[in-house]
């Protein structure tokens, strides 16, 4: 049976690359920031990491898997977990067949299509919550009551955020709306037609809603790009805000992602392979 973990203890990879550098992370319970030079394989360790992850989670038997890469977890008992792995690269996407099928036609880029796919969750995430505080309304326990206008909290966290952050350029979150919506000098705006930098936030922050305070992995390689310096300082606090129970692992070449208490987070990727 399925065991999940709260987080991983460490990541051991036998081969970095072909027959070289072998890596042993140990890793923080809450944040932990890879750094070091171009080229040296940060996010080589991160995407190997997600991809076997996404192996063990999908109970893949594969010819050539992610061969080398293993997990001590915490429990250690523990045989996968639960995690997102956030892409920052707005780039346009190649598969044009594929969005063909998608409706909207505002999704063109790799940020649009973790977007769609979060907008889909974020649903769900409102079908969960309205469901638990039915559940709780009904009762006939007075203290569920107060357990119900608890569960509404992280959801209106999370628009105030993006209400305050959106602020230099007037974008409030549509709040009658089921799906992600801006309202910008009385128009309606999809996410979709968001700057760059805004969607990379919107995409970071909403994940770690919709993953209701569980225990996991976010995975983020160069989370940093195109946020302005500003947004970059309270990156992970924005994110631990959200879900205090996530465990980071992103790689990063700015300074600025660990201003905010973080500096005792960073690990060099020389300190871990050999």
């Amino acid at each position: 049976m399925e065991k999940l973990a709260q987080y991983i203890k460490s990541i051991e990879i036998d081969s970095l690359w072909s027959n070289r550098k072998h890596v042993y992370w140990e890793l923080r319970p809450d944040v932990n920031i890879l750094s070091g030079s171009n080229g040296v394989g940060k996010s080589t360790i991160i995407n190997r990491s997600a991809s076997q992850l996404k192996i063990m989670r999908n109970h893949l038997v594969t010819r050539n898997p992610e061969d080398g890469v293993r997990f001590t977890f915490f429990p250690e008992d523990a045989t996968s977990i639960h995690f997102d792995v956030i892409s920052s690269i707005d780039r346009p996407v190649l598969n044009s067949e594929l969005f063909e099928k998608i409706s909207d036609v505002d999704v063109r880029t790799e940020l649009d299509w973790q977007l769609y796919h979060l907008q889909r969750r974020y649903l769900n995430y409102q079908v969960n919550v309205g469901n638990r505080i039915i559940s709780l309304l009904t009762s006939g326990n007075p203290d569920d009551q107060r357990l119900a206008a608890e569960l509404t909290k992280p959801k209106k966290l999370f628009q105030d955020l993006i209400d305050e952050l959106f602020a230099p350029t007037a974008k409030t979150i549509v709040r009658d709306r089921n799906e992600i919506y801006f309202s910008q000098y009385g128009e309606i705006l999809p996410p979709y037609i968001l700057s760059s930098g805004e969607k990379q936030l919107l995409v970071i922050m909403l994940t770690a809603l919709v993953q209701e305070n569980r225990p996991g992995v976010l995975f983020m390689d160069e989370p940093e790009i195109s946020l302005h310096i500003e947004w970059q300082q309270r990156l992970i606090t924005l994110v631990r805000t959200l879900n205090p129970n996530v465990q980071i692992i992103l790689c990063t070449h700015s300074p600025a992602i660990i201003m905010d208490g973080w500096v005792d987070s960073v690990t060099e990727i020389e300190d871990i392979t050999k």
